[in-house]
């Protein structure tokens, strides 16, 4: 019996499920892992990086990741014409991406450098090709993961090819030329300074012209272990005087000329076959311009 969507959504799962279900072994080591499991141990340890916070590289600074997309040497032209590739990288939850190469084809040049953030925990980068289409969706030619050596935490570069996965198969769908580079920045102090609270603790008096005397609060600092400021004697405050808007004139719209059946006969004239009615509602809505009614009459026809 052939099976259907609607068949299949009927059936269930009987019994305990296995123990693998929807769970990542961490004994399995990372080169040996799929590319899912991968990016789920990275946003993983992304998620928790963020959560107990620290950036893992110091309490003032912060890690700069630097990657440079050299060329690509392809296996295979897909599609009828030249192709038009560009590269996209992932970095933990951020993506950028190279310009596109016009008719690069199978040798494609960037040399497009990204400047970004190292995310804590995140030791890979997903790096996608795609050919960029005018009128359909881009089509995917070839992706790796990269994981970051750990030289280049030591302040070296690194230059060198990685092979690319694809429809010819693992690692037969060409190579990437990048070259990696990782530096620690410092963190200027005032980006992450909390801002002193403003508390209102006296007011002093004011004259506005046209209002009298008004009591204005002032915002102090008051620096911790001192006692807090006297206060200024309070002013009775006198009503204030509020100024007196003209009254505004409404203005009333102009009245059009009367509407006459005579009007109405002779447009009715012009538009035989228009309903009586119709006439009258134009004719109105332009307060009896005749002129105006037959160039509306006219759109309408």
């Amino acid at each position: 019996m052939a099976t259907t969507p609607s068949s299949r959504r009927d059936q269930v799962m009987i019994g305990s499920l296995p123990e693998d279900f929807l769970r990542v072994d961490p004994s399995v080591p990372t080169n040996q892992q799929t590319p899912q499991q991968q990016q789920i141990n990275h946003d993983e340890q992304t998620a928790r990086a963020i959560q107990y916070g620290g950036t893992g590289t110091g309490a003032n600074t912060m890690g700069r990741l630097s990657i440079t997309c050299m060329q690509a040497k392809l296996a295979k032209n897909y599609g009828v014409t030249r192709m038009d590739p560009y590269c996209r990288i992932r970095i933990g939850h951020a993506v950028f991406e190279t310009p596109t190469d016009m008719n690069g084809a199978k040798n494609p040049r960037w040399n497009k450098t990204i400047q970004c953030n190292l995310p804590p925990g995140v030791d890979a980068i997903h790096l996608e090709i795609f050919d960029e289409k005018a009128f359909t969706t881009d089509n995917r030619i070839a992706w790796t993961l990269v994981q970051l050596p750990q030289m280049i935490f030591n302040g070296e570069s690194k230059e060198d090819w990685y092979p690319l996965s694809g429809k010819q198969g693992e690692d037969k769908e060409g190579m990437i030329n990048l070259v990696l580079a990782y530096q620690q920045v410092p963190v200027m102090p005032m980006m992450y300074a909390p801002q002193p609270q403003m508390v209102y603790t006296q007011q002093i008096p004011m004259v506005m012209p046209g209002y009298g005397y008004m009591a204005a609060p002032v915002a102090t600092y008051p620096p911790a272990g001192y006692p807090p400021p006297m206060a200024y004697p309070q002013v009775p405050q006198q009503p204030q005087m509020v100024p007196q808007q003209p009254p505004q004139v409404q203005q009333q719209a102009p009245q059009g000329a009367p509407i006459t059946q005579a009007d109405l006969q002779s447009i009715q004239e012009m538009f035989p076959n228009m309903d009586s009615e119709v006439i009258r509602s134009v004719l109105e809505a332009n307060r009896g311009d005749k002129d105006a009614t037959v160039n509306s009459l006219l759109s309408m026809t």
